[in-house]
């Protein structure tokens, strides 16, 4: 079976995908109910590269430029927040930031990250709001991830998530944010609505990166 006739399930909804495009590197699929580009299993980094990767990245607590990147997530989602409101940081990496000016901000927030805050146990209780800037794109299977901050966050809480998307398949193959090896999920407008009505959820588009959905009041899923 060649790249082209390959079908692997899509990682978000389950469903059949079709052969988008190659790069020098890997090819890419595309699924056309969840509007989700993937990279298939085969082509992921081990565990060692990919954390070789994120050991690259400098991106300190306290850095002005960070924060400035930062606060297009943070400044919607505190405009939104009850006082006190308490949460957690999903995928922190190695300076926690996000999680830092949150707390400033009078939310305490915890943090988790596989590599860098590996500690489980943030993920038996049930979280105000939930966080996640620049992770979606490295899940490998990003249903079972999400799946999971959803069942940690209260009726009626905020996910929070800031990653770049797809636009234009015809464009897709010269795109840059795809070049990072470790990005392998490529949300859409359309993966995102997918996801809200499958939680019953609202959704707000903020500016070209930013997605916010409120979990509904009453308990669902």
């Amino acid at each position: 079976m060649t790249e082209a006739t390959l079908q692997p399930p899509c990682p978000l909804c389950q469903q059949a995908t079709r052969w988008c495009c190659r790069d020098r590197r890997r090819p890419y699929y595309h699924c056309a109910q969840c509007g989700m580009v993937h990279v298939a299993a085969a082509w992921h980094l081990s565990a060692h590269d990919e954390r070789a990767q994120y050991d690259l990245h400098d991106n300190q607590v306290h850095d002005p430029g960070y924060r400035q990147f930062l606060s297009r997530l943070a400044k919607p989602l505190l405009e939104r927040l009850p006082s006190r409101a308490e949460g957690l940081d999903f995928g922190c990496g190695p300076g926690p930031a996000l999680a830092s000016m949150l707390d400033e901000r009078g939310h305490p927030t915890a943090v988790y990250d596989l590599y860098y805050a590996p500690d489980e146990s943030v993920f038996k209780r049930q979280w105000d709001f939930i966080t996640s800037s620049e992770v979606v794109e490295h899940l490998a299977q990003p249903q079972q991830e999400l799946q999971r901050l959803w069942h940690c966050l209260k009726p009626g809480g905020w996910l929070g998530i800031m990653t770049k998307r797809v636009t234009d398949l015809t464009a897709f193959n010269n795109w840059h944010y795809k070049n990072d090896p470790t990005h392998i999920s490529f949300f859409s407008e359309q993966s995102f609505v997918w996801l809200a009505e499958q939680w019953q959820a609202e959704l707000e588009f903020i500016g070209a990166d930013v997605v916010l959905l409120q979990k509904p009041a009453t308990r669902q899923g």
